[in-house]
């Protein structure tokens, strides 16, 4: 039976607005195992987003815990979380979130430069990362030479380059077409089934959310159904 990689115990995220309280997640418990690949779903406003920013460790929860790979990052400091993320995070974000100025190479080194490798160092796991996701031969490119689903292929090198804990994928085929989005859904199976990566991944899409091992549907803050494929 695979380990549990992420546990979350009776969290509460509460925003305030004024003088107005907005109850976000409500006593929500959730384990993830390690090497799970977990969609989480629901209509705007049911809480996924702020679920993944607290995996993240960019927010922190109001009440309750949160453990990922046996450490309490809901009550580490800012600089605390700062490095436990640069370490175990890797993000896949809608909108690729690349830097225009750069090359895909260079896009992807930016999470190394937090850590304390050589450039030597660093060029090798830049290539390697470009290499699984089949851009060795565009590493020289800037994203607007590359198409949409390219530019996410680069975003999910620059998710992968430091060999992270936990993947976080926020609707990573929403701005794709359907064959783009399908090569993309491809890569993050792979890289679950066969590099036994743990994922978590937002998405508004049934067919995106068929790719992963266990389904998570919420409402209003709260688990209203799981589903296993």
């Amino acid at each position: 039976m695979p380990n549990t990689l992420v546990n979350l115990n009776d969290v509460e995220k509460v925003f305030h607005r004024g003088s107005e309280d907005i109850h976000v997640l409500h006593r929500l418990d959730l384990s993830i195992a390690e090497g799970e690949f977990l969609a989480l779903m629901g209509p705007s406003g049911s809480g996924k987003s702020t679920l993944l920013n607290l995996l993240a460790g960019l927010d922190r929860p109001t009440s309750g815990t949160i453990e990922v790979a046996g450490q309490r990052i809901d009550s580490m400091s800012r600089a605390q979380l700062a490095h436990w993320r640069s370490r175990h995070v890797g993000f896949v974000f809608q909108f690729y979130n690349l830097l225009p100025v750069l090359s895909a190479e260079r896009n992807v080194e930016l999470p190394l430069l937090l850590t304390n490798l050589s450039s030597a160092e660093r060029k090798k796991h830049v290539a390697t990362a470009l290499e699984i996701v089949g851009l060795s031969h565009r590493a020289k490119h800037t994203p607007q030479t590359l198409s949409g689903g390219e530019q996410q292929r680069v975003g999910i090198a620059r998710a992968i380059v430091t060999d992270p804990t936990l993947i976080l994928a926020d609707e990573p085929t929403g701005d794709l077409d359907r064959k783009s989005g399908d090569a993309i859904l491809n890569l993050l199976q792979s890289l679950n089934r066969e590099q036994g990566k743990t994922i978590v991944m937002v998405t508004h899409d049934p067919h995106a959310a068929d790719r992963a091992s266990r389904r998570m549907h919420m409402v209003d803050g709260q688990v209203s159904s799981e589903m296993a494929a």
